[in-house]
């Protein structure tokens, strides 16, 4: 028997070893080697007795990697043991097409969370909204769940259902919405001239992706060839994406040589800074609006906290989501991966962006208070699938939301247009 627990103790440490985790101690790097090899024997010791005498054979497999997702949930929610299918499906989140329902979700105070639907998207059109609380999938509860087995839950082959339970301020109990999956395919960037007489312009961002900057250079190289002389950028509902967009975005409106965003984390490898390389595509002179609401997280905070900081924009809408931690990918060697969170984001000027999110400098509510009892009424008559004396009711339901009044787009516009007049600029005549 004492020689089985040796053994066993030994391969648990000869693991251990091959894969790092003991390296920085054998360097010297911490002066805790005595508490690490007490806290592993026991965990050696755990191992023998459930191998040795549980009811029934268990796969080695099976139980380390619950041993490490037991230890990355003493960490944070967006810390995760990925295995090698969930590593495999993480990889193609950043590509612009994907299987699913198109939402983003997180957890936030232990709550599987919606952080934005993606505009356009299955979810979108079936109501869900930004800060939704997911609480059953399928029936089953989604507590205790992390955010791999979701996205794993969530997902499957395109024109199967998928049914969430989730709960939202307002709502008087649960609510079930049923959800076909679609292949997501994502057009990050979409733009117009919001007002062609004042030659105000209106730019999208849905997420950050490999292409968000070529897409927003094309967009605002043909809307200055309309005459544009102002400019609201859209970030609402968007959960973010690739850190190299978002900071090649925000060079886009910025001189050279402006810090953008830095990084904070325990190991100097994790400390870096961003700064603006280039000249800005929009003349400084141009004046900016950027939209942002509690759906603006990650990426989105990131340019719109850079904009904010160095006085480039005016910030308008609703206290954004607060998504600010550096997440990073440790492969390993069986096709697995550690999604850690290894440093924090802080803008320009040093505010950190977690859990605090960036303040508007304007704020303006989505809808007027009667507005979104009314918007509240008809959606959930939309996702009932019924209105009372109506012929094509989720047809209908639709065309109410589609006419609804975008009231922060309007009050954008409307500020943008008395800047131009303060600065005694007419509303009607293209600009030189």
């Amino acid at each position: 028997m004492k020689k089985r627990w040796k053994w066993w103790l030994l391969l648990v440490c000869l693991l251990v070893l091959a894969s790092g985790t003991l390296s920085p101690l054998l360097r010297g790097d911490t002066g805790n080697e005595g508490t690490t090899y007490k806290e592993l024997k026991v965990f050696g010791e755990a191992l023998h007795y459930i191998r040795s005498s549980y009811v029934e054979p268990l796969d080695s497999k099976k139980l380390v990697y619950g041993a490490i997702r037991g230890m990355v949930g003493e960490l944070d929610p967006h810390s995760t043991f990925l295995t090698p299918e969930m590593f495999k499906e993480m990889q193609v989140e950043t590509k612009g097409e994907f299987g699913g329902l198109g939402i983003e979700i997180t957890i936030k105070d232990g709550k599987l969370t919606v952080v934005s639907p993606i505009e356009g998207t299955p979810a979108y059109k079936a109501g869900v909204e930004a800060g939704d609380v997911i609480t059953k999938i399928n029936g089953e509860s989604t507590e205790g769940i992390t955010l791999m087995e979701a996205v794993k839950k969530l997902r499957g082959p395109k024109g199967t259902k998928v049914t969430i339970t989730i709960m939202r301020k307002g709502l008087k109990k649960p609510l079930d919405i049923t959800i076909t999956r679609a292949i997501i395919k994502v057009k990050s960037v979409k733009y117009r001239m919001e007002d062609p007489k004042a030659r105000v312009g209106y730019i999208r961002i849905r997420a950050f992706q490999e292409r968000t900057d070529e897409d927003l250079a094309n967009a605002l190289e043909d809307l200055e060839n309309q005459g544009m002389r102002a400019l609201v950028l859209d970030l609402r509902n968007n959960p973010g994406g690739l850190l190299n967009q978002a900071v090649k975005v925000t060079d886009e409106f910025l001189s050279r040589g402006k810090l953008i965003v830095y990084t904070k984390g325990r190991n100097p490898e994790d400390r870096m800074t961003f700064e603006s390389q280039e000249s800005p595509l929009l003349p400084l002179s141009v004046p900016m609006v950027v939209l942002v609401n509690s759906g603006s997280a990650s990426a989105s905070e990131i340019v719109s906290g850079a904009l904010q900081d160095w006085r480039r924009a005016v910030i308008m809408g609703e206290r954004t989501f607060g998504k600010g931690s550096v997440q990073t990918i440790f492969p390993l060697s069986d096709g697995s991966a550690l999604k850690l969170t290894t440093a924090e984001y802080y803008t320009p000027k040093g505010r950190s962006i977690q859990e605090e999110g960036i303040i508007p400098d304007i704020e303006v509510p989505s809808t007027l208070k009667v507005a979104k009892e009314k918007r509240s009424v008809v959606r959930e008559e939309l996702l009932k699938g019924h209105l009372k004396n109506v012929a094509k009711p989720k047809e209908e339901a639709k065309r109410a939301l589609e006419k609804e009044k975008d009231l922060q787009l309007k009050y954008a516009v409307a500020f943008l247009k008395g800047w131009m007049l303060m600065r005694g600029k007419p509303l009607d005549q293209k600009a030189h």
